[in-house]
């Protein structure tokens, strides 16, 4: 069921079709699919998705339905809906209970949407593959022994198989993107400031954003107007003077950064798609030029030492106490060990330790100082780039979806996986991941854009043209 929003809209509209039939329809594919994926974690409450079903029909009769009314939307299980369970895929968090809605969701409520289920992650948005989950990996739809990516590999797989039309993710590294393009759809990280975090579990806080998944650029474009815009519970925030943006002309200039994409530990098939997706895009208009970003090849070191900090830091609140697992234990002190060291995996703790090393007496200056220093030349870099072009585009991904298990035991592997994706995340600024075709043996393959500031506008322009071309 592939049906973009505009047309499941105009037969909700029209009543070719009842909120609660569309609804179970959804329903019914997520119950006869999910099985062998594992996309989804749980569902909502019948009495959460039952009021959302009256109030949408309600928006409908007095004309105040908007394009998500009747819509069924999976979250990411780092987004808060307030009296449903919220685990960020982790034990510490097992039968944690929202009591706030997040400010997405609020919106997402307000615009009629129907939430139905929760998807699977890797725990507290920490990884590249969903194999990080406490609950199960989330498998491939298009072949169940690869991964769908992560951290968001519940929220696009769900989508990529047709159980929902669009649902939410979250983004601090690429973790919307790449899998989206694991799984080929649509997903965008967007402009740091221009979604609300407010209910989201933090994992880096100057890096995380959420964002949308979707099986077109349009329907990606449609939920991020509901859910962007200024939000006083969120100190980010960017409000409506800075989200300001002066549209200049849109020239069709596409940047690549070729000595950055031609290195090797790129996939050749991933190589010769972009290739082809860029002469594409010549085909249609399109200029393509060369650029240089002189410290790009730094961005991943980079996140690697801000983002573990900012971790150690968020996940300081989990201490067994306050909420969550609690495992007693002789003294305060060895309670709150015995809690963390059930409660968090393998992948949490590790990133917990460099985060806590790096902002150590000794190794503040040397290691986090030091990447802030890098990051500001970076974000020098993008913007002056930006001054010659409109988009910057690379793969999303350096490899398709790799085979469960094979990067488990390897955790720098998986973390190089992100390179591409990392610098939008460093400088702040807006990309989207787009089908680009598919390897030989029916892997989906992505094309990342990445725009400047709030341009999110030129993203989905370049887009939508690219798609077009598929």
């Amino acid at each position: 069921m592939n049906k973009t929003l505009k047309q499941l809209h105009e037969e909700l509209k029209s009543g070719a079709i009842l909120v609660e039939d569309l609804v179970s329809s959804y329903i019914k594919v997520i119950d006869e699919k999910d099985k062998e994926v594992h996309a989804l974690l749980g569902m909502y409450s019948d009495g959460l998705i039952s009021s959302q079903i009256n109030k949408a029909k309600e928006m409908f009769k007095s004309g105040t339905d908007t394009i998500l009314t009747g819509i069924p939307v999976v979250l990411k299980d780092n987004i808060l809906v307030k009296g449903e369970h919220a685990t960020g895929a982790s034990k510490i968090l097992e039968n944690y209970v929202a009591t706030y809605d997040a400010t997405v969701v609020k919106k997402l409520k307000d615009a009629g949407a129907i939430l139905i289920g929760r998807a699977n992650m890797d725990e507290f948005a920490m990884g590249g593959s969903t194999e990080n989950s406490a609950y199960g990996v989330t498998k491939n739809p298009h072949d169940t022994t690869k991964v769908s990516g992560g951290s968001s590999g519940g929220s696009a797989a769900v989508v990529a198989y047709g159980g929902v039309p669009v649902s939410l993710g979250s983004d601090t590294g690429g973790s919307i993107r790449q899998p989206a393009s694991f799984c080929g759809v649509v997903g965008l990280k967007t402009t740091y400031g221009n979604v609300s975090r407010y209910g989201v579990m933090a994992m880096g806080s100057s890096l995380d954003q959420i964002g949308p998944f979707g099986n077109s650029v349009g329907d990606v474009e449609e939920i991020y107007k509901i859910i962007s815009g200024y939000d006083t519970l969120d100190s980010t925030s960017l409000n409506e003077e800075e989200r300001k943006v002066k549209n200049g002309d849109f020239k069709k200039v596409i940047g690549v950064p070729m000595d950055f994409i031609s290195r090797d530990g790129i996939d050749k098939e991933v190589l010769n798609n972009f290739s082809e997706s860029l002469e594409k895009l010549k085909g249609i208009g399109y200029t393509i030029k060369d650029i240089s970003i002189p410290n790009l090849e730094k961005a991943l070191s980079v996140y690697y030492v801000l983002m573990p900090a900012e971790v150690s830091s968020n996940l300081a609140r989990y201490d067994g106490i306050r909420f969550g697992l609690s495992n007693p234990g002789d003294t305060s002190i060895r309670s709150y060990f015995e809690s963390r060291t059930a409660g968090f995996g393998s992948e949490v703790r590790r990133r917990i330790l460099l985060g806590t090393y790096v902002l150590s007496s000794g190794y503040y200056d040397a290691y986090y100082n030091k990447a802030n220093l890098v990051r500001d030349m970076l974000i020098k870099e993008f913007t002056k780039v930006f001054n010659e072009v409109d988009v910057i585009a690379t793969p999303t991904s350096p490899v398709p979806a790799f085979t469960i298990g094979e990067k488990s035991q390897d955790p720098l592997s998986m973390y190089l996986a992100d390179i591409f994706t990392v610098p939008a995340n460093i400088v702040g600024v807006p990309a989207i991941s787009v089908p680009s075709g598919k390897t030989e043996n029916g892997l989906p393959l992505g094309i990342q854009f990445i725009a400047s500031l709030n341009r999110e506008d030129i993203l989905f322009t370049t887009g939508r043209d690219f798609e077009k071309l598929y």
